[in-house]
């Protein structure tokens, strides 16, 4: 594969180029054309920026409405539900958005366990996830309760910051990681 192909590859597999910057060289040496010394030139251009101060425009999360906006920018038009996942740093710099489940026009299950094991595969130290709603409301529904329960819970067993569930619908968002306001 030409080096172009090779680049396109290797920024889909880690997710862009913030995850990219997260791999271990023995990790990049396992991808096909990529042996052991372009794997350390690879980290060592990327450990460099990092030192200079360098940033690979990846945002900080520190509310639902961003976490919304950056959610949005992946799943917000699917004509399907679909599961998002945003795994940040320590400061809650993102540095990682993954689709990581697809459903039907009506539903997509939330897989708790794939969202963890993403999260700690990935060295995150928290995350978030949203999904959306195609039919239009962005009202939380009794099961994006009971994920988002299930989530935290999780998360709190493996050690990780849940920062929130969001469900996205066409031009709103609601934070399921809240209980809605009582009338």
């Amino acid at each position: 594969m030409s080096a172009v192909e090779l680049a396109q590859r290797l920024l889909a597999d880690w997710g862009g180029m913030s995850g990219l910057a997260t791999a271990r060289p023995e990790e990049l040496a396992k991808v096909p054309g990529v042996g052991p010394a372009k794997a350390a030139r690879l980290a060592s251009a990327f450990a460099v920026v990092s030192r200079l101060g360098g940033s690979l425009g990846w945002p900080t999360l520190r509310t639902s409405a961003d976490i919304a906006r950056e959610a949005s920018a992946l799943i917000g038009q699917s004509r399907v539900e679909q599961v998002v996942i945003l795994i940040c740093d320590g400061a809650n710099r993102m540095k990682r958005a993954e689709i990581i489940a697809t459903g039907s026009a009506k539903a997509c299950p939330v897989p708790v366990r794939e969202i963890i094991s993403t999260v700690l595969r990935h060295d995150g130290v928290g995350f978030a996830i949203a999904h959306n709603h195609p039919g239009g409301s962005p009202l939380p529904t009794a099961a994006d309760q009971a994920s988002t329960s299930a989530l935290q819970e999780a998360a709190g067993a493996a050690g990780r910051r849940f920062l929130a569930h969001v469900v996205l619908a066409v031009g709103e968002w609601r934070d399921a990681t809240r209980p809605a306001p009582t009338e």
